[in-house]
């Protein structure tokens, strides 16, 4: 039997429901020559803001049992360049509909970035991360407070014609209250979870080991949590979610979708084997058919 692992976002059909995560595949390039990257279903490229960013000192990684730490600072070549330069490169070797990631310390620059990536014909939805500090704001970050969260929501829905999704952070106490604000304020899905707050300690020196003193911590630890926050939210809105956080095999993506996610991000597994992608899409036919699963779409949110 024939399994159909094609899912829809806002009315973009993919394939499957594989979507390798911001800021783990960068702009496809350096992933190209390990695998036909056309079997993806979609893939979010580097976190994109308004001027080019350098990121933050060195070392920005540190390694952990089950994960790893990052601190990269949201380093990219800015929207201009994006848009001159890497996306008609991607058009070589990506032939589907990209999701273009953007970030931004102020409501404004989101708005600009969104503004100008909606008008390139690859991007298929924008893929808004609100965990950035708001430096009007004391630095505090715009996906921690409600208010805040659905302001830049709608100053970016002002802009843009194509499905926005906001990528939430979970370093929040309550999630659900962000998201159904978001909601609330037109986004057309939600994304979810960024990474965990977490740092590592050098006991030679007593120092952090990152240069920044703490870091985003992704990998399989933090895929319980995600699950968790993922069931949450989809099963508070109405609107569809991508799942994330922790993702590293085909079973990982099936759990995930009955927790409520239409489609799957996979960040760090990407970091640890460049084929993980291809390998969790081999692998969904023949877990589903273990399962008795004849179609993915069937599953998404089917833990009640």
């Amino acid at each position: 039997m024939v399994r159909d692992l094609r899912v829809t976002l806002s009315g973009l059909e993919l394939s499957n429901p594989v979507i390798p995560a911001s800021g783990t595949f960068g702009y496809g390039e350096e992933f190209k020559d390990f695998y036909d990257l056309d079997i993806l279903g979609s893939f979010s490229f580097k976190g994109t803001t308004g001027e080019a960013r350098f990121g933050n000192p060195t070392p920005r990684i540190a390694e952990c049992e089950a994960g790893m730490l990052n601190s990269v600072g949201l380093q990219n070549p800015g929207v201009e360049a994006v848009i001159s330069r890497e996306l008609p490169k991607m058009r070589e070797y990506f032939h589907k509909p990209v999701i273009a990631n953007v970030s931004g310390f102020s409501v404004e620059e989101y708005a600009h970035c969104c503004q100008l990536l909606d008008r390139e014909e690859q991007v298929g939805l924008l893929e808004v991360n609100i965990s950035c500090p708001n430096v009007r704001h004391g630095g505090m970050s715009f996906g921690t407070d409600p208010a805040s969260a659905a302001q830049v929501v709608r100053a970016v829905k002002e802009v843009t014609t194509k499905p926005v999704y906001i990528k939430l952070s979970p370093n929040v106490t309550d999630i659900v209250a962000i998201a159904k604000a978001c909601e609330e304020a037109g986004a057309d899905g939600l994304s979810l979870i960024n990474t965990l707050l977490g740092m590592r300690i050098d006991l030679r020196t007593g120092k952090p080991i990152l240069a920044n003193a703490m870091g985003g911590f992704s990998g399989p630890a933090i895929f319980p949590v995600a699950l968790r926050m993922v069931y949450q939210v989809s099963h508070a809105v109405k609107i569809p979610v991508m799942g994330m956080g922790g993702v590293s095999t085909a079973r990982d993506v099936i759990e995930m979708m009955m927790a409520g996610a239409t489609a799957v991000q996979v960040g760090a597994a990407n970091l640890r084997d460049p084929y993980a992608c291809k390998k969790i899409i081999e692998d969904l036919p023949r877990e589903m058919e273990a399962l008795g699963i004849t179609a993915l779409r069937d599953i998404i949110g089917k833990c009640a």
